[in-house]
């Protein structure tokens, strides 16, 4: 997820390099917190990097916090004020440099944007299923007062969404359109609404999902600086491959989206 994401927005020209010394600030948005390491791992590794976290489940901000080592600095009131005036030691310790670009917001992921329409991210995370397993229908109603705001706030030229869905693909559900990848039915379905809510007025953009086998997920893709002409999905997945090998350098990630790319790309 994170991976596709980075290499996604890098193949809309986002000078991803300037932004992993900290020359250039990259906005980013996490909506669902869990343990809190996906927006760590951000912070840590892209200097430049300001992150975001909306999570709804105040259990899970203070577990995080508690049990997973989150830095508590990094919490905020409804007001947009950390709850801790000072970082504590083991912050310090541990997250200096990192807690001070990290803000976690208690708050449902609509209310949070329709909240904030003048922020801009470049890049948002959405891996919001709820306590029955279920990704709201709410995140992705492509006629909703929320897409709308969402379609405000991710970034004209390069904004990247990358969302998280269970994979549905069943033998008798396969696009054979994409040929290797067993896209089903649901994940088609959630990326038309994106595709209709955020790209549907845009001169570019791309929707596509990239399969991780093992894990039975699936990382949804939706690029507003990736050209039209990527519909051809060996193009796209040949210019996609050669960033993610380029994001691999630049950031020195410990895991890559190579062979995702090779095997599980689908245009939608």
């Amino acid at each position: 997820m994170v991976s596709v994401g980075l290499t996604s927005l890098a193949a809309s020209k986002f000078d991803m390099r300037s932004v992993a010394i900290g020359d250039k600030q990259m906005r980013v948005l996490c909506i669902g917190h869990g343990g809190g390491s996906l927006p760590l791992f951000i912070a840590k590794h892209i200097l430049g990097a300001v992150v975001d976290i909306v999570e709804l489940d105040p259990l899970v901000i203070s577990e995080s916090v508690r049990a997973m080592g989150f830095p508590a600095f990094s919490v905020m009131t409804a007001t947009g004020k950390r709850v801790l005036p000072t970082p504590e030691i083991i912050d310090q310790v541990m997250w200096g440099g990192i807690r001070e670009r990290l803000s976690l917001y208690e708050s449902k992921a609509e209310d949070f944007i329709l909240r904030n329409q003048s922020n801009t991210y470049d890049l948002i995370f959405m891996d919001a299923y709820d306590g029955a397993d279920i990704f709201p229908h709410s995140l992705w109603d492509s006629s909703s007062v929320f897409m709308k705001a969402l379609s405000k706030t991710l970034h004209h030229e390069h904004g990247t969404l990358v969302v998280n869905l269970h994979s549905d693909a069943d033998i008798s559900d396969i696009d054979r359109s994409n040929e290797g990848v067993t896209t089903g039915k649901y994940v088609r379905k959630v990326g038309k609404a994106y595709k209709k809510g955020l790209l549907e007025n845009e001169r570019n953009g791309l929707v596509f999902a990239c399969e991780v086998p093992w894990l039975c997920n699936v990382s949804l893709v939706v690029s507003r600086g990736m050209g039209s002409e990527g519909r051809d999905r060996e193009k796209t997945k040949s210019n996609l491959m050669k960033t993610s090998l380029e994001v691999d350098r630049v950031l020195r990630l410990p895991f890559s989206c190579l062979d995702y790319l090779k095997t599980g790309l689908a245009i939608i």
